[in-house]
Formats: structure tokens, C-alpha cells, sequence
């Protein structure tokens, strides 16, 4: 049985009462990280040009626009919900993939099941289907191309996976969905993006609605390609799906809203300033040594979200003054600060050899980054945090649901956040999805 097939089979048969509990309860918690983005990312600004457009261009009324009281097309509030889930890049990430499923994921699946009707049980099981097959896909797809693409591209593969179980397509046409999902993927130039930041970001929403769009027209009898998942080359790479879970313990949630290449400068400057008691105010001179990644980001002004995210210095000089990093640190009401312009104009990046070396080595599954950073301060002290390395982060539901409940309480009320936490533990007996998009509607 080829890579496709065995995908196809998998997507069919996933069961949620057979799956393991500690796959169900990682389920639960990517649910309930990916609508607290969401919900926190509808502030953006990418996120009401994305959601007024759908409306328009997807107009219909199969699945709901989130926090905007407007409905679209399935694919049209695919492509909407996934643009704010990633907006202010505080949502998941996942082994092999480079880049964040879950602001994909989460999107398709809840606009198929919010147009068939389908319940907690159905949704969860897509999304594991989604992850599970997304992962792969990423590691297939960064091994076969040589540009690096951002996420849009081998998540829409995930998506058709989501999208064809919650419609319940046979095993052959939901093998034509995951071809399908891969032609017309976008080849999504990542690196450029990151060097000029813009609302295209990592092709989210794109790549959300591409998976519905492709879902759907398997289900009609369109045809598509075998997807890069049957390659001989990969056999192995996709035979253990169904037997290994990837996402039991691979995929991570993210506290600071920015480019994960910056949260290790993160890391070594709020030691310093814990570990000798500095003050922002204090400070003539930050001086960051990093890997070349990092030092690529832009360095000049932000002026919009993306350019804030997609930044170490930005970043960086916000951490050091409020010790957060979320929407109010990177929404363009903030980039005015002059505090943290100031700062900001104290900080230097520059490539040390020895931490790229380190990242260059590091092997595929090795999702450690490093940097160092100096601070002087005008009294001419200096610190040097040496070499610190930042992992991915680990969270519990404790922790999770902190998470939901700082995000979620910049566009709803407490009592509709504690409705919505309740949902979210006990989504499998959940009767229709729409209980939930009701409450965000």
C-alpha cells in the first residue's frame, strides 16, 4: 500500500473513542489554543480586510466569520478565521513543519462541520486527522522543495485531509482531495516575506481555504494528482500514521507574539535583567549574538503588525519593558511608543559564527534555537548572558487555559470566555459545532 493510500485509509477510519487519551487531550488543547488566536487575531488589521472580503467574494451562508457577525462560504470563512488565527503569529507550532498547522487546521475543520452540521466529536477527529496528516506533509514537502515555503503550502494538504473526513468522502476521493490540495497549494517564497513582512505572512489562509476548496470538489468527482506522500522515498516517513501520533508530543503552543527565530535573545535579556536587577531605563546599550535567521529580520522601524512580529529588536525592547508580548505589544496602536523606540535604538544584532554553527548542525527533529546578549548600562557595567537556548514550549491545560483567558479577554466577556473554556474540556459531547460559533458569532 502506497503513502496515499495508507493517508486515505487513515482519514476514513479514525475513530475518537479508539484513539489514545493522550491523543484526545492533546486535541482538546490545540482546539482551545487555536480559537483563543483567533479570537485575540480578529484585532488585526489583516484580519477585517480578510473577513470583509470573504464576505463578499465567498459570499453564502454555510460557516461563520468569527467576532464579526457575518457568514460566507465554507471556504470564504475557512480563508477569513485562518488570516486571524495567524495574525499575530501566537499560534502553534509542529515537528518537521517549519511553520504553524493549527491556524490552518482549525479553521477548515470548523467551517466544514459549521456547513454539515457536524458535532465536537466530528471536528476533533479532523483536527487529529489534520495534524497528523500536516506533519507528514511538512516533512515531505521541505525535503522535496528547495525554496522554503512557508505554511499555507503543505498545510493545505492537512486542510483537504480535515475537510474530506468531516465530509465524509470515500477512501479514493479523499485521496484525490489530498492531490488536489497539493497542486494548487501556493508556492509560498517564505524567506522573502521575512525579509519585506506583509499580510501574505505564511499563506494561512490560503492554504485553509484550499484545503476546503479542495475537499470539495473531490466530493463532486474532481480528480487530482498522487500528492508527494507516495513517493517511494517517503514510505517511511508515512507508514507509522495511525500507529505513532505525532502531535501527542510535537506540536507546541507559543507565548510571545513574534518570530520564534528572536524568542531566545528573549530569554537571555529578561535573565539579565532578573538575575542583576536592571532597569530598561538603565540600559545604553543591548548587543544580541545570534544566528543568521535572526540577524535577517528586519531591523529598521515597524510600522505595521507584521513588520513588529517579524522583528528581534521590536520585540525584544517590549519584553524588556512590559515583560509580555501579545496584542498590545505588536498592534500598530503601540509602535509609536517612544519608550520603546528608545530602547529599540540602544539594541544590536549581529551574526556570531559560533551560535549559527550551532543552529546549522542541529539535527531534523532538534527544535532548540540559541543566542547571547550583552547589556551595558550607562554606568558603564557590563552583562553577557553567555550562550542560552530556548526550546519549544511545553504547556498543560493549567497553563493553556491562562493563555485562552488572557487572549479571549481582549474581544469577549469573561462569562462568554468561561462558556467557551467549559466547551472546549468537554467538546467531544458537543452536538453541533454551531453551539460554539454562536457564542463568537
Amino acid at each position: 500500500m502506497d503513502g496515499n493510500a495508507r493517508l486515505a485509509r487513515f482519514i476514513r477510519q479514525v475513530k475518537w473513542d479508539e484513539l489514545p487519551s493522550e491523543v484526545r487531550r492533546r486535541a482538546r488543547m490545540c482546539l482551545l489554543d487555536n480559537l483563543a488566536v483567533t479570537l485575540a487575531g480578529t484585532l488585526a488589521p489583516v484580519s477585517g480586510i480578510a473577513a470583509g472580503y470573504a464576505a463578499k467574494a465567498w459570499c453564502g451562508d454555510q460557516a461563520s466569520i468569527l467576532l464579526r457577525g457575518s457568514r460566507a462560504s465554507a471556504p470564504g470563512a475557512a480563508f477569513a478565521n485562518a488570516c486571524a488565527a495567524n495574525a499575530l503569529d501566537l499560534d502553534d507550532d509542529a515537528i518537521f513543519t517549519r511553520g504553524h498547522p493549527g491556524a490552518q487546521l482549525f479553521p477548515a475543520a470548523l467551517a466544514a462541520a459549521e456547513k454539515t452540521g457536524a458535532g465536537g466529536r466530528e471536528l476533533l477527529e479532523a483536527l487529529v486527522v489534520g495534524y497528523e496528516v500536516a506533519i507528514r506533509a511538512g516533512r515531505c514537502w521541505h525535503d522535496h522543495h528547495r525554496v522554503y515555503q512557508a505554511c499555507g503550502s503543505w498545510g493545505s494538504v492537512g486542510c483537504a485531509a480535515a475537510a474530506a473526513r468531516i465530509y465524509g468522502l470515500d477512501q479514493n476521493r479523499v485521496g484525490q482531495a489530498l492531490g488536489i490540495a497539493e497542486y494548487h497549494a501556493p508556492n509560498a517564497p517564505m524567506l522573502r516575506d521575512v525579509r519585506n513582512p506583509g499580510m501574505t505572512k505564511h499563506a494561512i489562509g490560503w492554504g485553509s481555504m484550499n484545503g476546503v476548496v479542495s475537499a470539495e470538489l473531490a466530493g463532486l468527482g474532481f480528480s487530482g494528482i498522487p500528492s508527494i506522500l507516495g513517493f517511494e522515498k517517503y514510505r517511511d516517513w508515512v507508514a507509522d500514521i495511525g500507529e505513532k501520533y505525532w502531535m501527542k508530543d510535537w506540536v507546541f503552543y507559543k507565548e510571545w507574539a513574534s518570530c520564534a527565530w528572536g524568542h531566545a535573545a528573549g530569554v537571555a535579556a529578561l535573565r539579565l535583567l532578573d538575575e542583576h536587577g536592571i532597569r530598561p531605563d538603565e540600559i545604553s546599550h543591548v548587543k544580541v549574538r545570534a544566528f543568521n535567521e535572526a540577524v535577517m529580520l528586519p531591523q529598521g522601524y515597524p510600522t505595521t503588525t507584521e513588520e513588529a512580529q517579524f522583528s528581534v529588536k521590536w520585540p525584544l525592547a517590549c519584553l524588556m519593558i512590559d515583560r509580555e508580548l501579545g496584542p498590545d505589544q505588536v498592534l500598530e496602536k503601540r509602535l509609536t511608543d517612544r519608550q520603546v523606540l528608545d530602547l529599540f535604538d540602544k539594541i544590536e544584532i549581529v551574526l556570531a559564527p559560533d551560535i549559527d554553527r550551532i543552529y546549522r548542525d542541529l539535527k531534523e527533529m532538534d527544535l532548540r534555537m540559541h543566542s547571547a546578549v550583552e547589556i551595558t548600562l550607562s554606568d558603564g557595567r557590563h552583562f553577557d548572558s553567555g550562550l542560552i537556548e530556548r526550546g519549544a514550549d511545553q504547556y498543560d491545560e493549567k497553563r493553556l487555559e491562562e493563555k485562552f483567558r488572557r487572549l479571549a479577554s481582549f474581544t469577549v466577556e469573561p462569562a462568554v470566555t468561561d462558556r467557551l473554556i467549559d466547551l472546549a474540556w468537554d467538546f467531544e459531547n458537543l452536538p453541533d459545532v454551531r453551539s460554539l460559533t454562536d457564542l463568537v458569532r
